[in-house]
């Protein structure tokens, strides 16, 4: 069984070297470590410390692209490399690459397919208070998104199995964090999480400006995923609420009409008519996002068999290629 661990990078040269020197180089139950960066338009010499250190593949963006792109660049090259499990880590040293063995473990004796590492998000000193909120409250509203269990959903350390992440599909360019555990809920891939350690800080988070900044592009992602998901359920829902709204205005306008006194209500009875029609309008809409929903469903299995072919011949035409070398 092979592992490969993918680090995506931005500038990393001073965080990289410790990053590295905690990763793990045998684990139990797998035959094979590799370790792969995606350099993510790195400015500064990344890519040069990367191979002096030894890592065994590079994958070099001309620009800056944004975490989502970086890691599914990754997971592609992963996947056309021959991994069975793919870890992903910070370069920045946020994750004790000692727990890599506990990571991978339920994926090694077959029990889940995607495992997120949780973090002590509470006991974690350079995390504010209000990080910690709002960490708590985002993962929260995974969960109810996701139908999941996961604590930590903004944790970057994880592991999939092969083929879950032939299934992965990243829609957003800010991060692939909280997509990919909605996407594998309402997929019903077997997602489970494991307690991880955190070391200290050693640099500010890039991934954000602030609380506010990261609120606004997560809620974004969180709502967008849930619609791509669960459209008929989302549009109902909206559409439902505007509806009643809308039929309790025309239930009083009622009561002043048989009391001889709607003349002053005409307002009303305008207002409510506007909001049923809204209502029974967005529920329509949900019809229709469901129906795309439902052929979307079918593009990612004929996307997943179309992967799964192109990926499996990419490792055997490795394997041939380096059998006739020897040879």
């Amino acid at each position: 069984m092979k592992l490969i661990i993918q680090i995506p990078c931005y500038n990393e040269e001073n965080t990289l070297p410790q990053t590295f020197k905690d990763l793990p180089d045998s684990i139990k139950g797998i035959d094979e470590i590799e370790y792969l960066i995606i350099n993510d338009g790195s400015t500064d010499n990344t890519v040069d410390v990367a191979k002096s250190l030894g890592i065994h593949h590079v994958i070099c963006f001309k620009q800056n692209k944004g975490l989502a792109a970086g890691f599914m660049a990754g997971i592609d090259a992963c996947l056309c490399l021959g991994a069975d499990v793919i870890v992903n880590t910070d370069a920045d040293n946020q994750y004790s690459g000692d727990d890599i063995k506990n990571l991978v473990r339920p994926i090694i004796d077959g029990k889940y397919d995607i495992v997120i590492g949780s973090r002590p998000i509470d006991e974690t000193e350079h995390f504010s208070k209000n990080k910690k909120l709002f960490q708590h409250l985002g993962s929260w509203v995974v969960r109810k998104a996701s139908n999941t269990d996961i604590p930590d959903a903004p944790s970057g350390f994880r592991a999939y199995s092969r083929n879950a992440a032939i299934k992965l599909n990243v829609v957003n360019q800010y991060t692939y964090t909280l997509e990919t555990i909605i996407q594998a809920g309402q997929d019903k891939i077997a997602i489970t999480s494991v307690p991880v350690k955190t070391n200290p800080e050693i640099r500010k988070s890039r991934l954000f400006k602030g609380i506010g900044s990261y609120i606004k592009r997560s809620s974004m992602t969180i709502i967008r995923a849930y619609m791509m998901y669960k459209p008929l359920k989302f549009f109902c829902i909206i559409g439902a609420t505007v509806f009643v709204i809308g039929f309790i205005i025309a239930m009083r306008f009622l009561m002043f009409y048989l009391e001889n006194s709607g003349r002053g209500h005409i307002q009303s009875i305008l207002l409510s008519v506007l909001l049923m029609l809204f209502g029974f309008q967005t529920f329509i809409t949900g019809l229709q996002a469901d129906l795309i929903a439902a052929n979307r469903k079918l593009l990612e299995d004929i996307q997943y068999r179309v992967r799964k072919f192109d990926y499996d011949s990419e490792v055997k035409n490795s394997k041939a290629e380096k059998k006739d070398e020897t040879d």
